[in-house]
C-alpha cells in the first residue's frame, strides 16, 4: 500500500494560481509517482501491454467515494445530516452545469481532502480497508472484473485510473489482484495529511497525464494498451490507448463509442441502472469536485468532509 510523501510535488507547484492545464499536469505526474506496482503476472509475461479501468459505475456499481463517506460516517467522523449536506452541494454541482458551478468547484479543490486534514495515512487507510469490505466487495461489477482477468492472463498489467483518493483506489486494486491504481493524491508530511490535493482531481485530462507518465516510467507501448470507462469526462484516457472500450456508458460517450467503432459493453440491467444513479450523483467528488460538505463542516470545526 503505497505510503505517500510528497517532496518538490505541492499543490501549488508555482507562483499565483496555476492553469488547470499545469494542475492537471501536476497531478497526473504525483499519481503515477504514488503507483504501487505489483511483480509481473505469474503467466507469460507482456511488458509493454496494459489496461486502465476506471473505478466509479465501470469496475464498481456507484461512487467509490460515496461509500467510503457512508463508512466513515458510520465511524462518526461526521453525522448524517453533514452526509446530507454533502449530497445535495454535489447533486446541485452535477446538474447545473453553471459558471458558477465552476466557481463552486475551484472551492471545492482548495477544500476538497480538508477532512483528513491533520490525520495520520495509516488511520484512513485502516478505515478503507474495512469499509471497501463492508461495503464495497459486494458491488463490484462481476463482468468488468472478468475482463480485467483476462488481460492479467494474458500477462499484461492492470491499473485502476480513478479520481477517488490514491489509498482508497490501491486498497480496492490491491482486493481485486490488480497491479495498482492512479487516483488523487493528498499531499502529505510526515506521515499526516495536510488536507491538499498535489495539483488537480484525477479526472479528465488528469486522468490522461496520469496514464502518460506511468507509461512512460514503465515502458508501455500505448497502442498496445487498453482502457475502459463509463463516462465521456474520461474521452482524454481513452483516447490515448490504442483500444477504448465504453462500459456502462452514459449517453455522450456511448454515442462517440459507436461514432468510432469502439467496443461497448453493458453489465446493468434496468433495477441495477436506477441503484447506482444516486450514490454517483452523491459523489460528484469522484467526477467533478471531491467532498463538497467539507465547507460547511470546516466551519463548524468538526472533520470537515
Amino acid at each position: 500500500m503505497p505510503r505517500l510523501s510528497i517532496r518538490g510535488l505541492r499543490s501549488t507547484p508555482s507562483p499565483g494560481k496555476p492553469d488547470e492545464e499545469t494542475r492537471a499536469h501536476v497531478a497526473g505526474a504525483a499519481s503515477a509517482a504514488a503507483a504501487e506496482v505489483g511483480g509481473p503476472p505469474a503467466v507469460r509475461y507482456d511488458p509493454t501491454a496494459a489496461a486502465f479501468f476506471d473505478v466509479d459505475n465501470t469496475m464498481m456499481m456507484g461512487a467509490s467515494l460515496f461509500w467510503f463517506a457512508r463508512g466513515l460516517a458510520a465511524r462518526k467522523y461526521f453525522t448524517t445530516r453533514d452526509m446530507a449536506g454533502f449530497f445535495w452541494q454535489q447533486a446541485k454541482f452535477r446538474i447545473a452545469g453553471t459558471e458558477s458551478s465552476a466557481e463552486d468547484l475551484h472551492t471545492m479543490r482548495e477544500n476538497g481532502l480538508a477532512f483528513v486534514a491533520g490525520r495520520p495515512v495509516a488511520e484512513i487507510v485502516q478505515a478503507g480497508e474495512e469499509i471497501y469490505d463492508e461495503l464495497m466487495a459486494a458491488r463490484i461489477w462481476s463482468g468488468t472484473r472478468s475482463l480485467a482477468q483476462q488481460h492479467l492472463d494474458a500477462g499484461q498489467r492492470v491499473w485502476l485510473v480513478t479520481a477517488t483518493p490514491v489509498e482508497l483506489a490501491a486498497i480496492i486494486a490491491s482486493r481485486l489482484g490488480l497491479t495498482g491504481a492512479l487516483g488523487t493524491v493528498a499531499e502529505v508530511v510526515d506521515g499526516h495529511y495536510t488536507g491538499r490535493l498535489v495539483g488537480e482531481l484525477m479526472h479528465g485530462p488528469a486522468k490522461a497525464e496520469a496514464v502518460l507518465a506511468l507509461a512512460q516510467r514503465e515502458g508501455l507501448d500505448l497502442s498496445r494498451c487498453t482502457a475502459y470507462s463509463d463516462s465521456a469526462n474520461d474521452l482524454p484516457m481513452l483516447s490515448l490507448t490504442g483500444t477504448a472500450v465504453a462500459v456502462n456508458p452514459d449517453t455522450e460517450l456511448r454515442a462517440v463509442a459507436r461514432s468510432r467503432g469502439w467496443v461497448i459493453r453493458d453489465f446493468r440491467t434496468g433495477r441495477k441502472a436506477a441503484k447506482i444513479g444516486i450514490p454517483t450523483v452523491a459523489a460528484a467528488a469522484v467526477s467533478g469536485g471531491v467532498v463538497g460538505g467539507a465547507i460547511a463542516l470546516r466551519r463548524r470545526n468538526k472533520f470537515p468532509f
